[in-house]
């Protein structure tokens, strides 16, 4: 069963983390831990608009925290927040168990539908795209 978790797909992508860091000067910032594992992450995102202009993360996180953080790094900057948004509600769908079209961007996410049977890892896999949002949204609400 722990083999269909950690599958060799999810480990190959624990290496393929870009923006590693954190930007010098971010317009929101976001901070997020799971509780049961203690895997963390810090994102800073810069915003054009809608769109996300640059992008880092500290990542320290499991096996699936990373694979879920290497994915969005790899396609979030030039992503809309409704892209970012979507993905991260099809990926907490996916977890319980419905079926979900995640944005094209994104969709390699779906290499975590294993994951939905092991609702202790839920929070870690999903901590980059909720912390994403959330520093989204904290530029949103300067804005306002």
């Amino acid at each position: 069963m722990i083999d269909e978790l950690y599958s060799r797909e999810i480990l190959k992508r624990t290496t393929q983390l870009m923006h590693v860091g954190r930007l010098d000067a971010p317009d929101g910032t976001a901070e997020r831990t799971s509780k049961l594992c203690g895997s963390h992450i810090v994102v800073d995102v810069k915003m054009d608009g809608d769109m996300v202009s640059d992008f880092a993360h500290d990542v320290e996180a499991c096996a699936l925290g990373q694979a879920s953080a290497a994915i969005l790094s790899q396609h979030v900057i030039g992503a809309t927040v409704a892209e970012i948004t979507a993905a991260r509600d099809a990926l907490k769908a996916m977890l319980k168990g419905d079926e979900v079209v995640f944005p094209d961007r994104f969709a390699d996410l779906v290499i975590l539908k294993s994951v939905k049977d092991f609702p202790a890892r839920h929070t870690s896999t999903q901590l980059a795209f909720e912390a994403t949002v959330s520093a989204i949204n904290e530029v949103k609400n300067k804005a306002a």
